[in-house]
């Protein structure tokens, strides 16, 4: 959610800074701020608004090393000046910004204010800075361990001392820290997008590790003080990865990349000569995936809607019972984790709180656990240990398009790899690699026919709600693209299963309501046809994306999509919802890349 970035060398911080917010614009927030030493006295400006607000606010001739700077995405205090981050202690002698909420700030926030603290604002960030300066420890460290001893909750901070401006201290606990390690300069930010430009080696921290960070290296311990040792790892991904290019948005910059992430996530793993998958991250033998009697998903948002994807095609592959759950109430429910049972935690971040708490439940009842996740590196990455990284490259837009698909893609791999080692016959593995393999041209011949995707926007142009329903797997498309469609165009949106249609919700449908229909020319096609007829017997409007056949579909605009095999259908079924939601937004005038209220990577509860 918030981004944090740091900077220590002999260069300017100020335009470091300020860059490095810009690339975490794309987290979602709500004000920024920048803390710098300067002639030796600390600077602080911060604002409510966007990065290029603070950047016009900022003094012309501000400079000065070291700096530490934040965006904030407001969960204690209204989004305003004052609330914005860096906060600083009584004397301003400290700036600390925080990523998290600390749970027990309110008995905190007393026992200071007992002691004399008078509070700015009404954060909860604020009591790290004044419960650090209250502590008696001469070492800025010290004192930075000391205080998180006393706090509940989750952070990643960093402390900007003006009398120690030799060192910045950084720490986190369930919310991402990574320094970047430069030529006798050292940097820091809350995602590695943020340190590309400047450095390729960077260190991820664990939970409970502080970092003293120095132009010249840095060194970690934990909160009892105990050495850790880390070992750099090197960043794959350009600078220009992260640029939109000639595009206007980033979410159609990633909609276009689709086919060719694709092919990255499919590279290497698909097994002709035995028509199977191959994906070595699983670290599972052959024999232990036999043992496997259920298989459970965990994900929040697009990543349990791909999760539902999943375990269907787990379910019809392999023979397993699978099912989905959203992350962020599973481990709520005390859950019974059986030892035949295997976990897999979806997070497009890796990073995503609720998913890392239930990884962590699922560990601590001796429960197995594999990450499908696309940030190498990433928090749910090292606790899960092993799994899928699906590579689909860096997606700056909030909503999440490229990753979805490419999660999808990883299960199918997946569904077949347990398929062939069940059940599945030599031929069907055979026509299922084929239609794997052929997946990206088909996504690209989808993502060419855009304008004939943008002219159906125009039958949502003027409704304030929407439905998509569909059946089997086409239900996790319709789910997904009414997630979309809210997130990026703040229509109102809901899915239902078309069976359900006739159960409650064919109440609401009237000629300003359009239904999106996800209908593939399947076994169900009769009985979607079926269903259409109860919408247009009551004057909803309807949209159907479908797939070629021989006799056209009666609906009031129709968008069709080539087949692929069965089990695959629903992931190139979902790319014209994307696109749908993308221009729905457009001609609604909506911040597409960064839609109000949401972030991308959510780092607390």
């Amino acid at each position: 959610m918030c981004g944090i970035v740091g900077y220590i060398g002999k260069r300017d911080a100020v335009p470091i800074l300020i860059e490095g917010l810009h690339q975490l614009e794309y987290r979602g927030y709500d004000s920024a701020g920048i803390a710098v030493l300067s002639d030796g006295q600390l600077r602080v400006c911060k604002r409510q608004g966007k990065v290029r607000e603070l950047e016009a606010q900022l003094p012309k001739r501000l400079k000065g090393t070291p700096g530490i700077a934040h965006t904030r995405w407001a969960t204690h205090g209204e989004p305003s000046d004052i609330n914005a981050h860096p906060h600083c202690d009584t004397a301003n002698r400290l700036a600390v910004i925080h990523n998290g909420i600390i749970e027990n700030a309110g008995a905190l926030r007393v026992r200071l204010e007992g002691q004399g603290v008078v509070f700015r604002s009404s954060t909860d960030s604020e009591v790290l800075a004044h419960l650090i300066a209250a502590m008696p420890e001469a070492r800025l460290e010290d004192a930075v361990r000391a205080a998180l001893k006393c706090v509940t909750g989750t952070y990643g901070i960093a402390v900007l001392d003006a009398m120690r401006p030799d060192a910045l201290i950084v720490a986190r606990n369930g919310s991402p820290v990574v320094l970047g390690i430069g030529e006798r300069e050292m940097f820091f930010a809350s995602d590695a997008g943020a340190l590309v430009r400047y450095t390729k080696r960077v260190v991820h921290l664990d939970d409970g590790e502080i970092a003293i960070v120095r132009a010249d290296g840095f060194e970690t311990v934990t909160l009892e003080g105990g050495s850790t040792a880390k070992t750099p790892t090197t960043l794959t991904w350009s600078a220009e990865a992260y640029e939109k290019g000639d595009f206007s948005h980033f979410m159609r910059k990633e909609i276009t990349e689709q086919a060719q992430a694709v092919r990255r996530t499919l590279s290497g793993r698909l097994e002709p000569r035995f028509h199977t998958s191959h994906l070595g991250g699983l670290e599972l033998a052959a024999r232990e995936l036999l043992e496997v009697r259920r298989i459970k998903v965990l994900g929040c948002g697009s990543a349990y809607i791909a999760g539902c994807l999943g375990a269907r095609m787990i379910e019809q592959l392999a023979r397993l019972p699978a099912s989905a759950e959203p992350a962020s109430e599973f481990r709520y429910r005390n859950p019974v984790i059986e030892q035949d049972t295997l976990y897999i935690a979806v997070s497009q971040s890796g990073e995503t709180f609720d998913t890392l708490a239930a990884v962590q439940e699922v560990k601590r009842k001796g429960g197995r656990v594999l990450g499908v996740v696309n940030v190498v590196g990433s928090s749910i990455a090292r606790e899960c240990e092993r799994g899928i990284y699906i590579h689909a490259g860096p997606e700056v837009a909030v909503v999440s398009t490229k990753t979805f698909t490419c999660t999808a893609v990883a299960f199918a791999l997946l569904a077949l790899h347990l398929g062939r080692l069940r059940d599945l016959s030599s031929a069907q593995g055979e026509r299922l690699v084929q239609a794997l393999a052929a997946l990206p041209q088909l996504i690209e011949g989808v993502i060419a026919r855009e304008q004939e995707i943008a002219r159906l926007a125009e039958h949502f142009e003027s409704c304030e709600h929407a439905y998509f329903i569909g059946r089997a797997s086409s239900f996790a498309v319709a789910m997904e693209g009414a997630l979309k469609l809210k997130e990026v165009s703040y229509l109102h949106a809901e899915a239902y299963p078309a069976s359900e249609l006739k159960h409650g919700p064919l109440a609401l449908i009237v000629p300003q309501t359009p239904t999106v229909v996800v209908m593939p020319r399947d076994e169900l096609y009769q009985k979607n046809l079926s269903t259409i007829e109860e919408i247009r017997a009551r004057r909803g409007p309807v949209v159907a994306i479908s797939q070629p056949g021989e006799n056209a579909t009666p609906a009031n605009a129709v968008f069709e999509v080539p087949a692929s095999s069965p089990e695959f259908d629903p992931i190139l079924l979902n790319i014209p919802l994307q696109l749908l939601a993308y221009h729905v937004a457009l001609r609604r005038g909506r911040d597409i890349d960064q839609p109000r209220n949401l972030a991308k990577s959510v780092t607390v509860e």
